[in-house]
């Protein structure tokens, strides 16, 4: 069973939930999402808002993948810049699977969705993300065709003592 991915849904409080829930369960799951478990799904709420803003403002795409009971089971903000320098490329912010849907290739399925939404994306060249140090994160993306292209040691504190590099990943999408 695959998921079915949306480009821009509709924001409904469904929606809204949906992704809330899948955060909070991915935070506190481990997972690298901007958060550190155990977190609620109000300390989240403010950062989703955000994204809203992005996304009402024509600065941000959403694309998230619902599994066969409609559930939101994963989402990635597509974020364009506004330089004028660096409008060939745009950001991946907050890549999401659920826990319960690890191990069955949807990560795989949502970075390609990714890819193909960005493409297109009039003038989009090239995708970069920057994930967390420590978690294996880096081979994973590498193994979807991203390049690690730069690494700030120890730039994410996790935990008083607990550090983790910032690592830089590339798809050119040529």
């Amino acid at each position: 069973m695959s998921l079915t991915f949306t480009l821009d849904p509709p924001v409904t409080p469904a929606l809204r939930d949906g992704i809330l829930d899948l955060w909070t369960d991915v935070s506190n799951a481990g997972g690298a999402v901007g958060f550190v478990a155990p977190v609620e799904r109000e300390a989240i709420r403010p950062e989703l808002v955000r994204h809203f803003v992005a996304m009402a403002e024509g600065r941000t795409r959403l694309l998230v993948g619902e599994d066969a009971e409609g559930r939101v089971a994963a989402a990635v903000f597509l974020t364009l810049n506004t330089h004028r320098l660096m409008t060939h490329w745009l950001w991946l912010y907050t890549v999401m699977v659920h826990p319960r849907h690890q191990g069955k290739g949807y990560g795989r399925d949502l970075l390609g969705a990714a890819a193909d939404a960005a493409r297109g994306i009039d003038g989009i060249e090239a995708i970069r993300l920057t994930c967390r140090g420590g978690l294996g994160l880096e081979r994973f993306y590498g193994s979807c065709g991203y390049k690690e292209v730069g690494r700030i040691p120890g730039a994410i504190r996790v935990a008083p003592g607990d550090d983790r590099d910032d690592v830089i990943m590339l798809l050119p999408l040529g």
